[in-house]
């Protein structure tokens, strides 16, 4: 399918000025298209609280029926713990690669607001089939109790939830790689009250999405663990109603991008283009040599040329076999394709290495998002003399506190800091806050590794509190020696989930926006994955060994903490080669001298600071 050029659809809205005030946007910045005399009104701020709202109350919606789902598995569905891990895995894996469906889809045919609509509608629908696995006594095993056998789920029941599984992963596919994009479409990105409005919105995205797992993992959770699981999940189902009206509300306000046809195409004809003139002599100057051509209304910033993977230059060579329309666009385009295409591809294969390092990364969340439950399981869970309980979930939360408040430290503190330092806007470039977060995540499995072998020293040399449902003694060590594992997590993820998304949305063509969201997924998502292998593989490697399963159902006859320290000595292995690609990559745009930008007819120039 042809790519056409990124359009958006007409508005017949009265031509309304840019209003700024305090170097932000408080009203509309307005941009005409000399083209097609179509307006696009950029309401900006004016629409966050339709887009900040529904993203709020969708996130408290599906982390909330998400959250504890590895409990509820083992606890409602009578699952092992092992079982329900890798479900929980395999689900998060699934749902993330769905995020690279979904994108193709926005940016090839539907376009951003579309997709989300049906995603809204999806996660609601997910919510209601899970609560309703809880509410309905027919759709989940009979409760065993204390017995220390219980009989597993059947298969109509496990059929029904990975029914309402299924929906979520529609749903939240189609959310997470577009929500971010099109509130950024909110936004003038040619006005700088409009580039700042984005900036701000990406903190105001994370930010909403950590105070929603907070709030989640503690309220949420304290019902489904305490109260009820029926009126637990009743609670995400609600939110995610009230997500949709708010969504729905604001429909006539937003700027809604149309789908600009597949951007796979154009890395397809390049790739093609390029092995078809293989034999070709390489051009000299080839910033001057090579084709160009730029078509009405070109959606993408105009690139210069780079010199890595030069044998793609080779599909801008022209030649006298390669023929031309009057406008000058080539009639053949998988012979003959412009060097902007050529260094849009380079662009994304340049990020190709980073995102592989940041998938591994990740490998630190997903098991401090999964082990620490069952860790604080088997602990001393009471706070203070009154005999409150706190639910084993819940412990996460200090990951997300971790993060959000080292977000506010980091904008408010350590940028202006590193900045007097560094020179750099930002503090430190995009790739030095993602190695950051790697070194974080790493220093977090270390310390978990100590912390639980205190928790199993404990438990196997002094008095234990009792015993945990179908696990073993509990503990006497405090779960609070949890939180400093988590914390670390928490600041790593700072650095390396934030930096990611920007680095991505940034660093990608504008035309691939949702695409560039979608690969910060589906990096957690093959992170789940070799998480479950992983998992599946220390279990069976160990499970005959003299020194006994490292990931025992009783975490007290296994060794969790030998596990941590084998994720520590992967993640040491991929900070390494991290740095190696992080030294070699130059980052979109970028220049040895200047970087040139273009504001209305005049050239501004700056030095590139963003160098690794």
């Amino acid at each position: 399918m042809e790519r056409k050029s990124l359009e958006v659809e007409p508005k017949n809205h009265q031509k309304l000025s840019s209003a700024v005030y305090d170097g932000s946007v408080t009203a509309v910045d307005s941009v005409e298209e000399d083209v097609q005399k179509t307006k696009v009104v950029y309401r900006g701020w004016k629409v966050m609280p339709f887009i900040i709202g529904n993203e709020t109350f969708e996130k408290l919606g599906i982390i909330g029926t998400l959250s504890n789902l590895l409990v509820y598995l083992t606890s409602v569905f009578n699952m092992k713990s092992i079982t329900a891990a890798t479900i929980i895995n395999a689900f998060a894996g699934t749902v993330n690669f769905g995020t690279f469906v979904a994108a193709f889809l926005c940016d090839t045919y539907f376009g951003r607001y579309k997709t989300l609509t049906v995603s809204v509608i999806a996660c609601f629908l997910g919510s209601l089939a899970i609560l309703l696995t809880a509410a309905v006594p027919q759709l989940h095993p009979a409760p065993c109790g204390t017995a220390s056998s219980c009989s597993g789920p059947s298969g109509g029941q496990i059929a029904f939830l990975l029914m309402g599984l299924g929906i979520l992963i529609v749903g939240a596919g189609g959310i997470r790689p577009c929500n971010l994009a099109f509130g950024a479409d909110q936004f003038n990105p040619k006005s700088g009250s409009g580039k700042r409005g984005i900036d701000s919105f990406f903190n105001w995205y994370f930010f909403t999405f950590t105070f929603a797992q907070i709030l989640s993992l503690t309220v949420v959770v304290y019902v489904q663990s305490n109260v009820s699981w029926t009126i637990g999940l009743t609670i995400p189902v609600v939110l995610m109603f009230l997500a949709s009206v708010i969504f729905f509300a604001g429909a006539k306000l937003y700027v809604k991008i149309e789908a600009s046809g597949s951007p796979l195409a154009s890395i397809a004809h390049v790739i093609t283009a390029a092995i078809k003139k293989h034999g070709l002599k390489s051009v000299e100057q080839p910033w001057l040599n090579l084709y160009n051509y730029y078509p009405s209304k070109y959606a993408n910033a105009k690139l210069k040329y780079t010199d890595q993977f030069r044998f793609l230059d080779k599909a801008a060579i022209l030649t006298p076999e390669d023929k031309l329309d009057a406008d000058g666009k080539p009639v053949n385009p998988w012979k003959l394709c412009t060097m902007q295409q050529v260094e849009e591809v380079k662009c994304i294969m340049r990020v190709l290495p980073i995102w592989f390092a940041s998938a591994i990364y990740y490998l630190t969340i997903t098991q401090q998002m999964t082990y620490p439950v069952f860790q604080a399981l088997q602990s001393d869970r009471r706070l203070g003399s009154g005999g409150f309980v706190i639910p084993a979930a819940t412990y996460v939360v200090f990951l997300m506190t971790g993060m959000t408040l080292f977000i506010i430290l980091y904008d408010r503190v350590l940028v202006p800091t590193l900045k007097r330092i560094t020179g750099i806007e930002t503090g430190i470039t995009l790739l030095q806050r993602i190695g950051t977060g790697i070194f974080f995540a790493m220093l977090s499995l270390i310390v978990g590794g100590f912390v639980e072998e205190r928790r199993r020293s404990f438990a196997l040399t002094k008095p234990t509190l009792g015993l945990a449902p179908r696990k073993g003694e509990i503990s006497s060590m405090s779960a609070m020696w949890l939180i400093p594992q988590l914390v670390l997590a928490g600041v790593g993820d700072a650095f390396g989930a934030i930096g990611q998304m920007e680095f991505y949305y940034k660093q990608f063509p504008e035309n691939m926006r949702s695409f560039a969201g979608s690969l910060f997924y589906v990096g957690a998502g093959v992170s789940s994955y070799i998480s479950s292998f992983l998992i599946t593989s220390v279990h069976r490697m160990t499970q005959n060994s003299a020194g006994g399963n490292w990931l025992a159902e009783d975490l007290n006859k296994g060794r969790l903490d030998h596990f941590y320290f084998l994720l520590a000595g992967i993640l040491a292995v991929n900070f390494a080669y991290f740095l190696v690609m992080a030294r070699w990559y130059r980052y979109k745009g970028s220049d040895d001298e200047e970087i040139s930008y273009e504001t209305n007819g005049d050239i501004i120039k700056e030095q590139d600071k963003n160098k690794v």
